[in-house]
Parts: structure tokens; sequence; C-alpha cells
């Protein structure tokens, strides 16, 4: 169910229980329960940036000064606020947030980066890298 319900999420009840092979009641059931469960977090309508006017994605990585630790979480409420952001990552390793960001130009994405996240005072670096592609998002095999 999980399966079919990542190849198309607007697929009809009826349709998935009769690829499934089930009635259309225990298919609804099965839903309802991992929607109950959590295993279904929700459900969203992905966008092209481009078609939109936003041209440019970034990856953004931002390591906070030893001294803000105690700040994590209201700084990371302020990335995942930014008009800009799509994703916010709270990572382990040399950086402390990987943001993923769509802007309309280079000038959108410069002043973003230069007036609005590194001239924060929790913020010790930020690197940036564009993205030229990328895949799908990878479904989860079963």
């Amino acid at each position: 169910m999980i399966r079919e319900l990542e190849r198309d999420g607007r697929i009809s009840n009826s349709q998935l229980a009769s690829r499934l092979g089930i009635a259309d009641s225990t298919c609804h059931k099965r839903f309802r329960a991992l929607v109950d469960s959590g295993v279904i977090t929700g459900f969203h309508a992905e966008v092209d940036p481009a078609a939109i006017g936003l041209q440019i994605e970034a990856l953004i990585s931002i390591r906070i000064h030893p001294h803000a630790r105690g700040t994590l979480r209201k700084f990371q409420a302020y990335l995942e606020r930014l008009p800009e952001s799509k994703h916010v990552y709270f990572v382990a390793g040399e950086r402390d947030f990987l943001m993923h960001v769509a802007v309309r130009d280079a000038g959108a994405l410069r002043t973003l980066v230069s007036d609005q996240i590194s001239t924060r005072e929790e913020v010790a670096a930020t690197n940036t890298s564009l993205i030229f592609d990328h895949s799908p998002q990878r479904r989860l095999q079963q």
C-alpha cells in the first residue's frame, strides 16, 4: 500500500483497493491506520521552483558559534520561516544546519546569505553550493 501511495498520492481509494486486491472498505481502514499511526505523515504537492520564477536552488551549510548552542531550535525556526527556505536540516558533523533554498536569481541568493543568514549573531560561517540538477525524491523500496 505504501509503495502504491508513493507512486501516486492522488490515487482514489477504489483504484488503490483494486491494485491491492482488497475491498474498498478494507483499503480505507488500512489507509486510515497508516495515517493515525504516523506512518503517513502528510500530503503535499511538488512544485517546480523554476515554473514560478525561482531560477536558482542552493544548499547553504551553516555553522553556529559554540556559545549559541542554546539557541539552536530558535535559529532553526528562523531559517524555516524564511520564504526562500524549502527544507532545513539539523545535522551532525562540521556544520550544524543544511538549508535547501530556491531564489529568483544570484542577487537574491547573495542577499539571503549575506544579509539574512550571515549577519545573525549565532552564525559562525556559511558555505553555499549551487544545485545544477537533482533526482526526484527516492521512494521507499519494499
